[in-house]
């Protein structure tokens, strides 16, 4: 049964949280008020129940604790509510009625806490969250898309858990990193969304990445963590030569793996392509060439086993191929600056957006403001600014496939 006392007044102190009155930055005298309409209070309008009474009983109570002051419509005492207004010179006793902190104390709280977490050395990630959250809550500013207020134990573990991923050195599946964390295997992934969405936000050069490609930089992963390599190159394994151009569709190897392998440098390599999508790698074919499957985003793994290729065939011409869209934009840039390899672009031009355009697809608004932020690059302002005023842009797993003509 609904505590109409209770409703109306956590509604009233919604408002008044929500306004300039709460801060001190609005000096006019204004009403907090809560008007009773079929959208706001439907129950006060349904002739068939007595819930008409019972409504009226709750406020005039909470008029009588001085509470709220009742506004009747055409001033006819005891007939119709048009509005109830909050007495803002009992708040106080407004929030012990409902049992509830007022947001400026929550906020306090949360800054104590904040400030408690700032003494200490954080990394990267953790510490532009915490300062992010501090100067917001100087600044009387909703936090409310990475935490809740009522909840500071959830921040706590919020801000526990992110910095743990930092602090990660050892190769980990996500359960086995939420028992050694939670005591729970299940706990991290029920976590997941606020933590993708902080790390997203926070970790430079990861605001389009998937989620498990950023745990992945850390060390910590869902499923075993493979990188494919293809081509008519000997690789050395723990002392063994393996001829990758035995298995057709190249090698899997596990990240486990991956530390002990050497190329044997006298191969004829003259390029090597890493390959954004799996497809795309299984599909595709290049003589005297090493194609590399990373699976999205690098990670120190990955990017450990490119610089072993870099330092074996120093003279390749070295490429990325990826989706023609603002992630494959970023993946590319990632990898020339955190491999230091100079990479570039292949099969992401213009020419052949253009040739596969039956297979096009349109920008979303977060592609046009991703694609925007990347303009200042003179190697993509070109293909972006065509992709931004044609509305289009292409997965990878299109280049050479040709459409079906009847």
């Amino acid at each position: 049964m609904v505590q109409y006392d209770r409703y109306v007044l956590n509604k009233l102190l919604d408002t008044y949280e929500s306004s300039l009155l709460s801060t001190g930055g609005n000096k006019r005298n204004i009403h907090i008020e809560f008007r009773f309409t079929k959208k706001s209070l439907l129950a006060y309008f349904d002739e068939s129940s007595s819930e008409y009474e019972r409504i009226h009983f709750f406020m005039e109570e909470l008029e009588e604790k001085r509470l709220i002051r009742i506004c009747w419509k055409g001033k006819k005492e005891g007939h119709i509510i048009a509005k109830v207004q909050l007495n803002a010179e009992r708040l106080e006793e407004a929030y012990a009625y409902v049992r509830r902190m007022p947001k400026n104390d929550m906020a306090k709280q949360h800054l104590r806490l904040l400030e408690a977490y700032i003494r200490k050395p954080l990394p990267p990630v953790c510490r532009s969250f915490v300062k992010y959250l501090q100067e917001r809550l100087f600044e009387h500013k909703s936090v409310k898309e990475f935490i809740q207020l009522e909840d500071p134990a959830s921040t706590r573990q919020l801000l526990d858990t992110i910095r743990a991923i930092e602090e990660n050195q050892t190769q980990l599946y996500i359960r086995e990193f939420s028992i050694l964390h939670f005591q729970d295997s299940k706990a991290f992934e029920k976590m997941e969304g606020r933590i993708a969405h902080v790390l997203r936000k926070f970790k430079e050069g990861c605001e389009g990445a998937a989620y498990d490609e950023i745990l992945a930089e850390y060390g910590i992963y869902h499923t075993p963590n493979y990188v494919y390599l293809k081509g008519n190159v000997p690789l050395i394994m723990r002392g063994e030569r393996i001829d990758l151009s035995v298995f057709r569709q190249g090698l899997g190897i596990s990240g486990e793996d991956m530390e002990g392998i050497r190329f044997c440098s006298t191969a004829n390599v003259k390029q090597v392509i890493t390959i954004e999508n799996l497809t795309t790698y299984f599909r595709w074919q290049e003589e005297d060439s090493l194609l590399v499957y990373l699976g999205g985003y690098h990670n120190g793994v990955r990017r450990a086993l490119l610089k072993e290729i870099y330092s074996s065939y120093p003279e390749a011409a070295y490429y990325h191929f990826g989706d023609i869209d603002a992630g494959g934009f970023e993946i590319y840039r990632d990898l020339r600056e955190r491999t230091g390899i100079p990479f570039r672009m292949y099969h992401m031009d213009l020419a052949t957006l253009q040739a596969h355009a039956a297979y096009a697809k349109h920008l979303t608004e977060n592609d046009r403001k991703r694609l925007l932020g990347m303009r200042e690059r003179e190697d993509l302002r070109g293909i972006i600014d065509y992709m931004l005023e044609q509305d289009t842009k292409l997965e990878q797993e299109c280049i050479g496939l040709r459409p079906n003509v009847p």
